[in-house]
């Protein structure tokens, strides 16, 4: 079994999540994004961002706005639509059952054994 694909699966999995969960605090440049998951240690590449971004965009959950640069060009700050804050809510209960029940399960493992773990 290959521990790096379901690393990379698990990871994929809430990456969504993890980005929109920036988002929501306010407007972001994507490179912003990208810092803030390398600061929390989810590497995250342009190539792997932006077509999320823009499927997120094509969905209704984010909108963005051209912002000008005084030091190149025009730059693309995102930001949650209504339907994007309403989606963020549904992922948000959904980590958080998700989450509380891995929590349950990772802490019943590391009981002492019982007899009828012998």
């Amino acid at each position: 079994m290959n521990v790096e694909n379901i690393q990379s699966q698990m990871r994929k999995g809430v990456l969504e999540y993890c980005i929109l969960s920036i988002i929501k605090r306010g407007e972001v440049y994507p490179s912003d994004i990208i810092e803030e998951m390398k600061n929390a240690g989810l590497n995250l590449f342009e190539g792997t961002l932006y077509p999320l971004l823009n499927r997120l965009k094509n969905a209704g959950i984010l909108s963005y706005r051209w912002v000008e640069s005084t030091s190149g060009p025009p730059r693309k700050y995102f930001s949650l639509t209504n339907k994007g804050s309403e989606f963020y809510n549904l992922l948000e209960s959904t980590w958080n059952e998700l989450s509380g029940s891995v929590d349950i399960l990772i802490a019943k493992t590391n009981e002492e054994p019982t007899t009828s773990n012998l």
